[in-house]
């Protein structure tokens, strides 16, 4: 990366602030790319906080369609600023633009939802865990593109240690285990969020909208049910778990989901699996049958470039049409397969003129999906403002005694609304109308974490 200065880019106007940063949209001077400036406030004491060294280390390597590309870090005496792609909204304000109380078409949930999917799956082959999903932290540009964003709780697993802090992941959006205490949790806590935003979508209002850890729980066994020995067989063993959690039934998710078909409930069922063992992965999770079209789309698109390019091939071989050096794309150049990361990272990052002590190292890393055509706008996708799997669709397999089912539709639409006087996460500090651009903000606002793993 090119050495570059702050005065390099202009700023143009704040898109929020926290505790150790403010975040900017702004412009390059040189080129007049927008972009989103992220200034982090260095401490002479404490230097640069853990989550801006955990971001800047993992997304060196992350490089994909689907995740919010760093482009630059700028390291001055007093601060450092990470500079991001701009992107027009997070989802949250995107659904929040609705006016159908911020649900979405089926044709753009299933975009978002494909797209959503390629980013966990590119993060978890390259042994990533996000660890804080949620709709303020994926971002959408004005081509209906989708893209993962906000890595600073994230880290590498597998080496050197496999047990991680259990205080991670925005708590509407927290898998089971991890609310029970589980300390050695993997890539399912992943999934678990992206199947609440998923119904999210739906429904335009969180799933599970809970207000402790303990809330939150009884939330997710009022419809999910609460789980025995019998069936999650070692749940007894959990830090958090009580002998005495009040006994539910499952309920039938199409209850608090009408508009959904039977395959996106299939996915969606198999996402929200109790037992993390039981979830499906984002890479099977690609090749459920509900994402068929999107897939054969994608198939003839490739098909097509390739005759394109065979045509224009022997155009060129026989002295007409277009040559190369007269600018005809090359497939493989111009929608290249990730590489592998053959490299191991040791000791220290360095990071355009920033060098940081490395506290993750990279395992070969290969790209879960070769193919890197861009995704098509779904037919009804709504520009931001100003800019298989077979698992019991009933979640059967997971669930305790049918004990103290909910009566009827109104009970469980009910017990799904957020509390009083709240439109967001109580655990982040905030009412859930996060800035602009909550999804670059340092964790400033939240509880502090424990620092380590």
């Amino acid at each position: 990366m090119d050495k570059r200065h702050p005065s390099s880019f202009q700023q143009l106007e704040k898109l929020g602030e926290g505790t150790y940063a403010t975040v900017f949209k702004g412009r390059n001077r040189q080129t007049g790319e927008f972009v989103a400036l992220k200034e982090i406030h260095l401490d002479s004491e404490e230097g640069t906080p853990s989550t801006a060294i955990r971001e800047i280390s993992l997304m060196k390597e992350l490089k994909h369609e689907n995740i919010v590309s760093l482009h630059d870090v700028i390291h001055t005496e007093n601060k450092l600023m990470l500079v991001f792609e701009y992107m027009d909204k997070d989802l949250k304000k995107y659904m929040d633009s609705r006016g159908d109380r911020g649900q979405l078409d089926p044709v753009t949930i299933k975009s978002f939802m494909y797209q959503l999917l390629r980013g966990i799956a590119f993060c978890h082959e390259n042994r990533v865990l996000h660890r804080d999903l949620k709709p303020q932290n994926l971002l959408i540009n004005n081509k209906g593109q989708l893209k993962l964003a906000d890595f600073g709780l994230a880290r590498a697993f597998g080496i050197p240690v496999n047990t991680f802090s259990n205080e991670v992941v925005t708590l509407w959006y927290r898998a089971p285990d991890v609310l029970l205490g589980s300390r050695t949790y993997n890539t399912s806590i992943d999934i678990w969020s992206a199947g609440c935003i998923m119904a999210e979508m739906y429904t335009g209002r969180p799933l599970f909208p809970g207000t402790t850890n303990e809330d939150q729980l009884q939330r997710i066994f009022r419809l999910m049910g609460t789980p025995s020995e019998r069936s999650w067989p070692g749940i007894s063993q959990f830090p958090e778990y009580k002998p005495n959690f009040h006994v539910y039934a499952t309920q039938d998710l199409r209850l608090i989901l009408p508009q959904i078909d039977a395959l996106g409930l299939s996915l969606l069922s198999s996402m929200l699996q109790l037992r993390p063992e039981m979830r499906i992965s984002a890479q099977q999770a690609l090749q459920h049958p509900w994402f068929n079209d999107i897939a054969q789309t994608r198939q003839q698109q490739q098909i097509n470039a390739q005759q394109m390019a065979a045509q224009q091939q022997a155009q060129a071989q026989m002295g007409g049409g277009y040559s190369m050096a007269q600018g005809v794309p090359n497939p493989s150049q111009s929608n290249p397969a990730p590489s592998s990361s053959s490299a191991m990272l040791h000791g220290t990052i360095q990071f355009g003129s920033l060098i940081f002590k490395n506290p993750f190292s990279f395992a070969n890393a290969q790209s879960v999906l070769q193919d890197q055509t861009p995704m098509a706008l779904p037919p009804t996708f709504q520009q931001p403002d100003a800019w298989t799997h077979p698992i019991d669709a009933n979640l059967g397999s997971s669930a305790g005694p049918t004990v103290s089912p909910v009566a009827n539709v109104s009970d469980v639409l009910q017990m799904n609304q957020p509390p009083p006087g709240t439109t967001g996460c109580p655990i982040d500090g905030m009412d859930g109308t996060a800035s602009p651009c909550d999804y670059i903000l340092p964790r400033g606002d939240e509880p502090s974490l424990p620092e380590g793993p």
